[in-house]
């Protein structure tokens, strides 16, 4: 817990340019008409692909007894995985839907 508050404490910004980045990627997301919705996810693989390799290096590079760092690299491991996988899903059933029969 010392950790997470010195963590803190130490970048304010970094943490209020995630809360931005969250608001605005809510918003922007929120206003993208229905039919878009699906081509944007398989642009979003790519993000998630990226984010997923971010997170390998991340423990990679984390000290064995850096705790906070190896367990937000396992979850951005985890929900990247997650989100390419569905994505990659999602793609292929959008694209099945137009091959000829």
């Amino acid at each position: 817990m010392e950790a997470i508050l010195s963590f803190i404490e130490q970048n304010p910004i970094t943490l209020y340019m995630l809360l931005m980045a969250t608001y605005l990627g809510f918003e922007l997301i929120s206003k993208v008409p229905t039919v878009l919705h699906t081509p944007l996810m398989s642009g979003a693989n790519a993000i998630s692909g990226i984010v997923t390799i971010g997170a390998i290096l991340l423990v990679r590079q984390s000290a064995p007894d850096d705790y906070l760092s190896l367990g937000l690299g396992f979850v951005g491991i985890v929900l990247g995985m997650i989100n390419v996988v569905g994505g990659h899903a999602v793609t292929n059933r959008m694209l099945d839907m137009f091959r000829k029969k």
